[in-house]
């Protein structure tokens, strides 16, 4: 068996994140430190040939919406629908379509159409047209749903045909009530979702490695991390921002 990287340090020092030699517990940089100290399992390998600077967010927006699509056997017979075009809801539409199901992208805003289809959706459906959701009523096995806001979900509970279900992965706050017939009368259900351990995230990685699937990302340098802010505030990105350390802090 492999040893724990905590038994090769020299005596008396911590397997703690290290930061020219001292650890982020005696106020180093932590997340911007150049090199870390970890148990190994808790490691993940990228895979050879993966482009180093657009794997992180897949270790936060890739596994939050690949292990719901896993836990739900999301394939080639599914017909799944994704819920606003963010930074999760970007990655599953990618996951979804890689997998070989066929996906819709729900969103609010028209002009967001052409990204959906860009990015591998199928299908477009624009949530404030009350004849565009009427037409899709029992449409779809599974929806993926990432608004990140307390939202009514009763409209999209209508979506979900026999045993449908919808998985919350955005939403942290409380949520409004919504009429329970929507999920007895056709065996429906609502659950919620959160990143996958260190086996499904390697096998997320592994997945994407072998389809070639990244986030959108918008490199940024230290110095423009409160621009930055200030237009995720604006919902101003496309979809992730990647702040780019080869430039120092």
């Amino acid at each position: 068996m492999p040893r724990r990287l905590g038994s090769l340090l020299p005596q008396g020092v911590r397997p703690d994140l290290q930061q020219q030699g001292l650890s982020r517990r005696n106020g180093q940089q932590g997340g911007y430190t150049d090199h870390i100290v970890v148990r190994d399992h808790f490691v993940c390998k990228v895979p050879d040939g993966m482009d180093a600077a657009r794997v992180a967010p897949l270790l936060c927006a890739g596994i939050t919406t690949y292990s719901p699509l896993r836990q739900y056997n999301v394939g080639p017979t599914t017909k799944m629908a994704v819920v606003g075009l963010g930074g999760l809801g970007h990655m599953g539409v990618k996951l979804g379509a890689a997998l070989g199901a066929h996906v819709t992208m729900i969103t609010t805003t028209p002009s967001k159409g052409d990204d959906a289809r860009a990015l591998g959706a199928h299908d477009v459906i624009i949530s404030t047209d009350p004849e565009q959701m009427k037409a899709a009523a029992t449409r779809f096995d599974f929806i993926l749903n990432t608004i990140p806001v307390s939202h009514e979900i009763d409209g999209y509970l209508q979506l979900l045909g026999r045993s449908g279900r919808m998985v919350i992965v955005g939403a942290l706050t409380p949520m409004p009530g919504f009429v329970g017939m929507n999920l007895i009368w056709w065996n429906r259900a609502v659950g919620g979702s959160a990143i996958g351990g260190i086996p499904e995230t390697q096998e997320m990685l592994d997945f994407c490695a072998a389809k070639d699937i990244y986030p959108d990302v918008e490199f940024i340098r230290m110095d423009q991390v409160n621009e930055a802010y200030e237009r995720l505030l604006k919902n101003d990105v496309r979809y992730r921002f990647v702040i780019d350390m080869s430039h120092g802090l």
